[in-house]
């Protein structure tokens, strides 16, 4: 059986293993211990503190086999962006030169540097082992975020934002980035990634072009990945988009890859996660639902078999489900369909 649990500090060998499985472009995670470890702190005491509004709390969750211990993925949520340091996009934008005398107009488009989504959460870290790519394991892994969201709203910005991976080679090589390297930066896109992952943004500030890029003096390389994603990315986009999220114009700043975002209650699953009560008992339901036990000190989600009264709020597991999430009978759950 999968579960979904809070990272602890004895998962760090399994995180560092994903860091480096994950490749250039998975900013999130850079290859550095003290980094790694401090991320699995920040979450650990994310988990346990009380919020009564989203701050710089960091969500950090694995998805393990239960039988054998084995940590198979990984996922987490920022509770707000940019608290503590600057959180930075480029936002797509239009300049229109008109000339009535000389009977020309031209529309440019343009990319300019923005701290537009300070204080909105963000889905990010989503990484699943290939060979578990199978069946609803990587939409389950995903989509129990939004339990999370459901669950505890106050502890997450009104707004979700997630970053797309960009277009780069086998080797880390950004097109977009290689144009930026070129004219203003003078660092490859896997250092200026890495940089940005273990939080040294100073460079940003300090290099980034000061006025809005023209789009159409890009190379040809450049303007063709801006808005697009990696092969890689393109399940997760179309999963995101199914719940309601959009690109409203935002492209990240190294790989230009889309930003889409979604006001955490028009969320498709969020809207249609349920708070119900457990019920403990053979059953002949044959729902396929995700449940989480909802309790922040003993976080549990699992995919379960069940069969729900919707009318009566009521949602009944069997017994070894509801072993696996730690209760009993009348305990408060979150459940979302898994088709849903």
């Amino acid at each position: 059986m999968l579960r979904v649990r809070p990272i602890a500090e004895r998962d760090y060998p399994a995180l560092l293993q994903i860091a480096e499985d994950s490749g250039h472009g998975f900013t999130s995670l850079p290859i550095d211990e003290t980094l790694l470890k401090s991320k699995i702190q920040r979450s650990v005491r994310s988990f346990a503190k009380e919020v009564k509004r989203p701050g710089d709390e960091l969500y950090l969750m694995v998805l393990e086999e239960r039988e054998t211990g084995e940590v198979v993925g990984t996922c987490a949520i920022e509770a707000a962006v940019g608290i503590e340091d600057a959180f930075y996009h480029y936002r797509l934008g239009k300049d229109v030169h008109v000339s009535p005398q000389l009977g020309i107009r031209r529309e440019v488009h343009t990319l300019t540097l923005c701290n537009d989504y300070t204080g909105a959460a963000e889905l990010c870290t989503l990484y699943l082992k290939p060979e578990w790519r199978k069946g609803d394991n990587g939409r389950f892994l995903s989509m129990c975020r939004f339990l999370l969201l459901a669950a505890f709203p106050e502890r997450f910005g009104d707004k979700v934002i997630a970053e797309m991976r960009g277009v780069s080679d086998h080797n880390g090589g950004s097109p977009f980035w290689q144009w930026l390297e070129d004219h203003f930066f003078g660092i490859d896109f896997p250092t200026a990634d890495y940089l940005t992952g273990i939080g040294d943004k100073v460079f940003v500030a300090e290099l980034m072009p000061r006025h809005p890029i023209y789009v159409d003096l890009l190379s040809p390389e450049a303007q063709a990945v801006v808005g697009e994603v990696h092969e890689t990315t393109r399940p997760a986009l179309r999963l995101l988009q199914s719940q309601g999220f959009r690109c409203q114009g935002y492209v990240d700043i190294f790989d230009a890859g889309p930003t889409v975002e979604c006001q955490r209650e028009e969320i498709k699953a969020v809207r249609e996660s349920a708070r119900l009560t457990l019920q403990v008992g053979e059953h002949d339901g044959d729902d396929r639902m995700m449940v989480t036990n909802a309790d922040l000190n003993n976080l549990t989600i699992i995919k379960a078999r069940a069969k729900v009264d919707e009318q009566a709020g009521v949602i009944t597991l069997s017994r070894a489900d509801a072993d696996a999430l730690g209760c009993d009978s009348g305990a408060e759950l979150w459940a979302l369909a898994m088709n849903r």
